[in-house]
């Protein structure tokens, strides 16, 4: 009887270690691939930097739910650096991501930050996806950097179109010195002479500073001398910059010459909290109608929009707008290539590639995220944001769009 029971749990171990060992050749171990995001979470433009790092969360979430209901072997964990606007930074930050097994970038946010880390990017394989960057002279075939936003070209021909088509006939332009709001400012220039226009260009201000003196010398400069040929509602004035303009327009709020006129911006100072908070710059930006383009989402919008969206909003108290929300569609691409090309992470070529194959065929929070030749996204419309005041209640609102 013994020998019976012995051979029993014998031959009844053997049967468990062979279902345990199926049960491991069943089971595919898991692979996590690391995203970091480089966001402004503390400096310029850090509306954007909250927003998308937590669009970035929501995203992670969401994928390696869909990738576990595939039965992929991927899962992705996220980590933040924080950049502060700042190219020393960002470098940094890549650097140290690189060194924690980053395969893939999400931001940086400006075109500056970008340029700081493209060589590197390109030399280590990491795949880049921003959110924010515009600069045409990142616009590079098969490089490293891929961008979910539309260039400055559109944004610029955008805002142009509607100064002119609003009776706009002289144009001041002012920007940051970076490679971003120059770029901006260089596509409103063309854009505004090519309409029939004419423009005055200020030299770019140094990215650091605080007392725009003289630059509010210049410009009420020019303002006084137009308005012996054209009246205040011909005469406009665009900058583009970061939070930086709250100086600016906190210095200039009673100056008389610079509030009898309209003042335009670019994208990276919309929905600025910084801008909404200060009193003098808030109330500058109500007396000059000041509006920027924010790019915008398709009329037809996708299913989950408003549930990512409210999310975004009640994590972090900033409404999100599209740069932000193509965070999330970023998150998304990545793990669609990843999860449908297999052995691509094996091969730079084939995974930028790849990824630009599966960004032209996916419709997003965004809409379709349709990419040209250079990885920069092809298509997109303008929102354009001011700020209202309702009974003393001051907030960021649509106030128009492209045309």
């Amino acid at each position: 009887m013994k020998l019976k029971i012995a051979a029993f749990i014998f031959t009844l171990s053997v049967f468990i270690s062979a279902c345990k060992k199926d049960e491991e050749t069943q089971a595919p171990s898991i692979t996590t691939i690391k995203i970091a995001g480089l966001y402004s979470i503390t400096g310029n433009w850090s509306s954007l930097g909250v927003t998308s790092r937590e669009a970035m969360n929501l995203a992670l979430v969401d994928v390696n739910e869909y990738l576990e209901q595939r039965g992929s072997k991927y899962r992705f964990s996220t980590i933040t650096y924080d950049t502060e606007l700042d190219t020393a930074f960002a470098k940094t930050s890549f650097q140290a991501a690189v060194n924690n097994g980053a395969r893939f970038i999400i931001g940086p946010q400006s075109s500056a930050e970008c340029n700081a880390i493209l060589q590197s990017a390109n030399s280590n394989q990491v795949l880049v996806v921003s959110q924010g960057s515009t600069a045409s002279s990142l616009s590079i075939p098969d490089d490293a950097l891929f961008r979910f936003c539309p260039g400055d070209g559109p944004e610029g021909q955008a805002v142009s179109r509607t100064m002119y088509n609003t009776g706009k006939r002289i144009v001041i332009t002012l920007a940051r010195n970076d490679a971003g709001n120059i770029g901006l400012q260089t596509s409103v220039n063309n854009a505004f002479v090519a309409l029939g226009g004419q423009v005055d260009a200020i030299t770019p201000y140094a990215s650091n500073t605080t007392n725009f003196a003289s630059i509010i010398q210049q410009v009420r400069s020019k303002i006084q001398q137009y308005k012996t040929t054209y009246s205040n509602n011909e005469i406009g004035v665009y900058i583009a910059s970061f939070d930086e303009c709250v100086n600016l327009f906190s210095q200039a709020v009673n100056d008389t010459n610079l509030t009898s006129v309209n003042w335009y911006g670019g994208d990276g100072v919309v929905q600025s909290t910084a801008l909404l908070n200060d009193v003098n710059a808030r109330d500058f930006a109500v007396a000059t109608g000041f509006f920027a383009p924010n790019f915008g989402l398709p009329a037809t919008p996708h299913p989950d929009l408003n549930a990512i969206a409210t999310a975004i909003e009640n994590a972090t108290g900033i409404p999100a707008d599209a740069y932000a929300l193509s965070v999330y569609d970023a998150v998304w691409v990545i793990a669609r290539t990843v999860a449908n090309h297999p052995g691509v992470m094996d091969d730079f070529t084939n995974l930028k590639s790849d990824f630009a194959t599966e960004s032209n065929q996916f419709f997003g929070i965004t809409g379709p995220v349709l990419l040209n030749a250079n990885g920069d996204r092809a298509v997109g419309s303008f929102d354009y944001w001011g700020i209202v005041n309702q009974g003393g209640n001051y907030s960021w609102q649509i106030v128009g769009g492209s045309n």
